[in-house]
């Protein structure tokens, strides 16, 4: 007897619609950007905590939001891969799932509201615009995920913007070092943009998307996905010569196997189950190479 599936409940299905693989792209930029602030003043914990749970709620919510605006474009379908899944295939209604979305920006916002107050509120504004980026990805008239600006503007807002925020509400100011070391983050978070669109690159053409994938087509994609991975592995050795530059730098080097393996993953592959395990490994190289260049300068302090 075939069982219907549940509709809005249970645990799985609401994690799934966050897609927690893409969670990284906020985590990581927060992480970084308050592990350099610590070189210029003490840790403040009630910040920190806001800024991680804010962002991470943002990023969840732009994954509500295109889920929703997915299904009613007639996109997401039971068996359309790298989605939650939550609407097509657990019978949660559309409007929950966006009802939710709008929930998780009220948090953050009330977040960004304490962290404005202990900082600056011109960081108000800014969070306002990466919210507005985060619902207009895939929503409004022209979608940003329908253009060639996809990986741009997520690399920028949740990768770099990110970053300088987490420093900011820190220290106080932004340095010039800050903005350099945002440099790698911000080509890997858009390369998880990348991987996305390279994999949904069929479907995206048939659905009207011009996406970089479908404008340069998928064996040069992968080659701008290594040409990303590369520069952000030889950008430690530029940051050796910043005020912050340290040996340590290159435990990021650690992740290089996970973007080989991303690489090799996309080579010769046409269909989006195949091409899975190389989206999921750009976005563990993003993790392990953030998570690592700030572990590293975390122990050059130490020395």
């Amino acid at each position: 007897m075939n069982q219907t599936p549940a509709a809005d409940t249970g645990f799985q299905i609401w994690w799934q619609l966050m897609r927690p693989h893409t969670l990284t792209a906020a985590f990581v930029p927060v992480f970084l950007g308050t592990v350099l602030a610590l070189a210029y003043t003490d840790l403040r914990v009630s910040l920190f905590l806001a800024m991680m749970i804010a962002s991470l709620l943002i990023q969840a919510a732009t994954n509500m939001f295109n889920e929703y605006f997915d299904f009613k474009r007639g996109l997401d379908t039971e068996k359309s891969i790298g989605i939650g899944g939550a609407i097509v295939r657990n019978g949660v209604k559309p409007k929950t799932v966006l009802n939710m979305a709008f929930t998780f920006f009220g948090i953050a916002l009330l977040l960004g509201i304490y962290i404005c107050t202990a900082s600056s509120w011109w960081i108000g504004l800014v969070g306002v615009v990466c919210m507005a980026v985060g619902y207009l990805y895939t929503g409004g008239p022209l979608p940003i995920a329908y253009t060639p600006f996809g990986e741009a503007a997520s690399g920028f807002f949740m990768g770099g913007i990110i970053i300088y925020i987490s420093f900011f509400i820190q220290a106080g100011f932004l340095s010039k070092t800050a903005v350099l070391f945002s440099i790698p983050i911000i080509l890997l978070v858009g390369s998880i943009n990348l991987a996305n669109n390279i994999r949904d690159r069929v479907g995206d053409k048939e659905a009207g998307r011009k996406t970089v994938a479908i404008l340069i087509g998928h064996k040069r994609s992968v080659s701008v996905l290594a040409a990303a991975f590369f520069i952000s592995f030889v950008w430690v050795a530029v940051l050796l010569f910043t005020d912050l530059g340290s040996i340590w730098l290159f435990l990021a080097y650690l992740s290089i196997p996970k973007a080989l393996k991303a690489v090799s993953g996309f080579k010769g592959k046409s269909s989006p189950a195949e091409m899975m395990p190389a989206m999921k490994a750009t976005a563990q190289t993003n993790t392990v190479y953030g998570f690592l260049l700030a572990v590293g300068l975390c122990i050059s302090y130490l020395f």
